[in-house]
């Protein structure tokens, strides 16, 4: 998160080739593609980048720099949440965009889409509001307005120091952090101390913010054990906006089944084979549980206790299990030609 006393206006630097590489090549290589680490990619840098059809709808980054004064004074919310999905410049937008597709696809890939979107939107929450709460409370306290009560903020850099605390809480091994060696565990507050020595302008209490939001978030989840409201109403989500897609899949399928619903010839126990399939006791062909007839040899479907009845020829047998073999392969040239 980089901060400045007035609006600025975003440089280019010419490295996004590079962010579309790196997040190009990590997705080839990985077996399954996690799909919320990949959209927040998308929205940060569509965002950043402003296409023109996408340009009436995006709020100018004037409209939406994160002050505490203006936010607490105007109870504006569209500050409070969509600042962390802006940057000032490239090198800013790609830095943070590499972080978070480490941090993403390693956190995603372990505890699943609805558990990550579920963390991510509760961390960006609490993140944002710690370091209104921090920032207020300096003003009151300490008298510090200009430093912190004044300042305009942009990025995701506090949602990615929390999503450090978290990925890094049971590490016991160490890290180096910009050539630091330092415990894994502790690497956030290493990070948050070199970078404001070497990027002077970042913000430092927003930083500070994502660090404690990531203890803060941990703690919650250890001593609560109930279903996470979040992740609850993200799989809603999910599920609402998913649904007409699941409906055609399932027209296709179930027609598909009705339609080339075979099944395979079988040497096993005669009857029921499995749900929805029934097993053929002249041939031992699997059969739809839509079916009556055999498709292989045209027997009728079970009856009583290992009695087929056939149905629709001009022979009648008292057991289809008793065909002859000649007669047997007649009946499926039939039921075929």
């Amino acid at each position: 998160m980089a901060n400045f006393g007035e609006g600025r206006r975003r440089g280019t630097g010419g490295m996004l080739p590079l962010l579309a590489v790196s997040t190009v090549a990590e997705y080839y290589r990985l077996p399954w593609k996690p799909p919320v680490t990949a959209g927040l990619l998308a929205a940060n840098t569509l965002v950043y980048l402003r296409p023109a059809f996408l340009d009436p709808l995006i709020p100018h980054i004037s409209e939406v720099w994160f002050n505490p004064n203006l936010i607490l004074k105007h109870k504006d919310l569209k500050r409070f949440f969509l600042s962390a999905f802006y940057h000032l410049n490239e090198p800013h937008l790609v830095y943070n965009m590499m972080s978070l597709l480490w941090k993403g696809i390693k956190l995603e890939t372990s505890m699943g889409s609805t558990q990550f979107a579920s963390m991510v939107v509760t961390l960006l929450g609490m993140s944002q509001g710690v370091t209104l709460l921090l920032a207020k409370s300096l003003h009151v306290f300490f008298d510090y307005r200009r430093a912190y009560f004044h300042e305009y903020s942009v990025g995701f850099s506090g949602v990615l120091f929390a999503l450090k605390v978290v990925l890094n809480a049971q590490a016991e091994d160490y890290s180096s952090v910009y050539g630091v060696l330092v415990p894994t565990k502790y690497a956030a507050w290493a990070e948050l101390v070199l970078v404001q020595m070497f990027v002077p302008r970042a913000s430092f209490l927003g930083h500070l913010g994502g660090i404690l939001a990531g203890i803060l978030y941990m703690k919650m989840k250890r001593s609560y054990s109930g279903s996470d409201p979040v992740a609850m109403v993200v799989r809603g989500v999910a599920r609402a906006v998913t649904w007409p897609l699941r409906f055609l899949s399932s027209m296709v399928g179930s027609r598909r089944r009705r339609i080339t619903g075979r099944g395979r010839v079988g040497r096993g126990q005669n009857g029921i084979a499995g749900p929805g399939i029934w097993r053929c006791q002249s041939c031992t062909f699997d059969n739809s549980g839509w079916e009556s007839v055999c498709e292989m040899c045209g027997s009728g479907r079970s009856r009583g206790n290992g009695w087929s009845v056939n149905q629709g020829h001009a022979h009648s047998s008292s057991s289809s299990s008793d065909l002859p073999l000649d007669e047997l392969r007649r009946l499926r040239v039939e039921r075929f030609s």
